[in-house]
This record gives C-alpha cells, structure tokens and sequence, in this order.
C-alpha cells in the first residue's frame, strides 16, 4: 500500500500551503506564505474534505489580508459550509476592534476552548460542517457534557454560544434559515463554587506561613480574602494601583487607553469597568513590606516571574487542601473543603461582607459587578451565622420558649 502522504504542498488560488496531518487530522500550513498565514485545523481526516476546506480558507485568508473583495465569501447555499471555516468567519466577526462590539481577549480564549472540543465531538461522530448541526445533534453534545462531568454552567455557556454561531451564520447567510436551532435552554441559578467556612480559611493562611516556601502564596491568598479580586486582577495588579497614603486600591479597564505600548499589556476587567475600594488593615502591613519588582507587578511567583492562575491552583491544591483534607471532611460525592479553588476565596469575601452587616450596593461596587442578582449568589449565611441570625429575632419580650400564644 502507498504510503500516505503527510506533507505536501498545495497551490490554492491566492496562497501555497503545507498540507500536513498531526494525530490523523489535517492541517493547512501558510507560516511559510507572505504575509505569515499561520497554521489552522482543517477539521477532518479525509483529504477530498480537507483540500475542499483548504480552499474555502484560502480564499477567507485573501479577502482578510485585502487581496480580495469579499464578495467571494457569500455563501453558496447549495454546498455545506465546513465547522472549520465557520469557526474562523465567526471569530474574525467577533474578534473585531472593541469599539465597534468586539470581544474581549479573555472571551476570545473562552470561544477557542468551545470550538476546540464541539468540533473534536462532532468530527468524531461524523458530522463536518454547520449545515449538519441541528437541534438533535446540541443535544447529543449536551449528554456528552454531562457524562464527562462538565458542570451545569458549563453545559450552559457552551450551548449557548454554539447557538449563537449558528445564529450568527444564518443570519449572514452562510446557512439556509431552516438552519435556526429549536432548543430553549434553562439558565443556572445560584452558583456551585464552594466557600470557605471561616475555621478552614483559618487553618489555609496558617498553613502558608507556617511553611517559608509558602509565604509567598500565603500573601496571595490573604489579599484575595480582603479583597475579593478575582484571580486575573490580582496577576495584573501594579504599584501604581496602590495608593498608600489614601489606603486605596485603583483597578482600572485599560480597553480604550492608547498608553500600553502592546496590546497584551492593557488590563481589561470584566465588564470594562474600573473600580476602587479600601486597603484593609491586614493587608496594608504585608504590602508595605513587599519588594517592589522592575517589571511593575505586585505579585509574583516563588522564582520571581509572573504568577499564572493554572500554577496557583495547582500549589494550592497539591501544597495546602490536600494536607489539610483530613481536618475538613466530606463525602465524596459532596462539595465541601476539597473542592474550594481561588474564586472561593472570593466567595468568602462576599460572604463576610453580607455577615458583618455591609450594605449589598457597597460590596457590588466592591466587586465591580452591575446588577445586584450576580451578587446575590455570594451573599448567603453559612449555617452557623443562619442559626445565630435566627436566634436574634424576638416574637415578644416576655415569651418564654415554652409558651404558647394564644387565639
């Protein structure tokens, strides 16, 4: 039998590109081309469909760089548009400059992972292209999700923006309008983030300083505590945020700011809203002592580079809530101790604020969030202030408990 060829040129219309396989895949090559192309997913394991994607991208990647009118691109409704090309002219429609609608960075890895694994699905049940998702075929992939162990809002946001794509290439006629998905979906409620009773918070900040390698988490976690950040905010917090003689911390969305030099380097805060809030006391003596870095940055790893959420989480897990598992049990098929992660230490902070009395709209400022629902999930007693809460409310002053009114 010929061997399969794994490597080959292809001269399309506008550009030449490597043809190349990677775990039995097929992947157009267009690093080599002028300007750089990059490499993309074909999204299926048959050459025939493969060199038919290929051209479909050649002539998307002509009209983004100009080199034609993009006229080319309105769809033939008589021929399947293929996952890959749809995924890339979605993108691009969502990748546009913010000012005009466009996504943010963060949003955009979060489209990249959905795409990723419902194509990986649908290639492996034989589906290629949009004009074979349906209605029974979101389904399936919802099954899929939940079997797995996806959580429920994963579920959730996965459909939805699958919907929407579909939605999105109807409407600028990629697909047929008989393409439009039936399949209402129910929105979560609530949130299944674990928070942190107090005594195991206790116990974590502890462990960290008792521990010198693990001072520098110590540190981290604490901040998160007082001031419920979200992971992301603390990496790319900065000494310029910091106003010592005001006790404050500046968070600011730097979206429209012509300042950073390099795109990467502009801070985008969920929501784009910039927001303020107080140092608190406990906090303010361990910023103080904290070496100030060249690079700018407040927080920094055990070797000095810059912190990353994926290896936070993992020290945290592996280096404190396994070894403190066995003081904080639960059954397996619970959430408790185990399945605390950085967000609940946000949780935590929410949860503090609602105990000690603090007005929701000043904690919603807090945690820049708009609408007081998104911050009705966080503010919620654990059972021990429940119970205290309770005992507080009085019928009448001289009603003993073994009492009872009379009608």
């Amino acid at each position: 039998m010929a061997n399969q060829r794994t490597n080959e040129k292809v001269s399309a219309q506008y550009f030449t590109w490597g043809l190349r396989k990677r775990n039995g895949v097929f992947f157009a090559d267009g690093r080599a081309c002028t300007p750089n192309l990059g490499r993309h997913s074909l999204a299926t394991r048959d050459r025939e469909m493969a060199l038919k994607n290929l051209t479909e991208l050649d002539r998307l990647k002509a009209v983004e760089h100009g080199l034609a009118d993009p006229s080319i691109l309105e769809a033939n409704l008589d021929s399947d548009l293929p996952l890959e090309n749809g995924r890339q002219l979605y993108m691009e429609y969502a990748q546009r400059p913010r000012v005009v609608g466009g996504i943010r960075p963060s949003s955009a890895k979060r489209y990249r992972a959905v795409f990723d694994k419902f194509i990986d699905f649908a290639q492996n049940r034989g589906i290629h292209s949009w004009n074979q998702v349906n209605t029974r075929s979101l389904q399936h992939y919802a099954k899929y999700l939940e079997t797995v162990g996806y959580a429920y809002r994963t579920q959730y946001l996965e459909l939805t923006t699958l919907k929407q794509v579909v939605s999105w290439l109807v409407k600028n006629k990629y697909l047929p309008t008989d393409h439009l998905l039936e399949l209402p979906l129910s929105k979560p409620d609530g949130t299944d983030t674990y928070c942190w009773k107090q005594a195991e918070l206790m116990a974590i900040l502890e462990h960290c300083k008792r521990q010198e390698e693990l001072n520098w988490l110590g540190h981290l976690l604490l901040t998160l505590t007082v001031t419920g950040l979200r992971i992301s905010e603390l990496r790319n917090l900065r000494w310029k945020d910091i106003d010592f003689e005001k006790q404050m911390i500046h968070l600011s969305d730097e979206t429209s700011s012509g300042r950073a030099k390099k795109k990467a380097a502009k801070r985008t805060l969920k929501g784009g809203r910039g927001r303020n809030f107080p140092i608190h006391d406990k906090l303010l003596p361990i910023l103080s002592s904290m070496k100030q870095a060249h690079d700018g940055y407040v927080f920094h790893g055990p070797a000095g580079g810059r912190i990353k959420a994926d290896t936070v989480r993992r020290i945290l897990i592996r280096d404190v809530l396994k070894p403190l598992d066995s003081r904080f049990p639960s059954a397996e098929d619970e959430v408790g101790f185990k399945d605390g992660r950085l967000h609940s230490f946000r949780h935590f902070f929410c949860s503090w604020c609602a105990n000690q009395g603090i007005s929701q709209q000043v904690v919603m400022q807090w945690l820049g969030h708009r609408e007081s629902k998104m911050v009705q999930h966080y503010y919620h007693l654990h059972d021990e202030e429940a119970r205290r809460q309770m005992q507080r409310l009085k019928l009448f002053d001289d009603l003993d408990g073994d009492q009872t009114i009379s009608h």
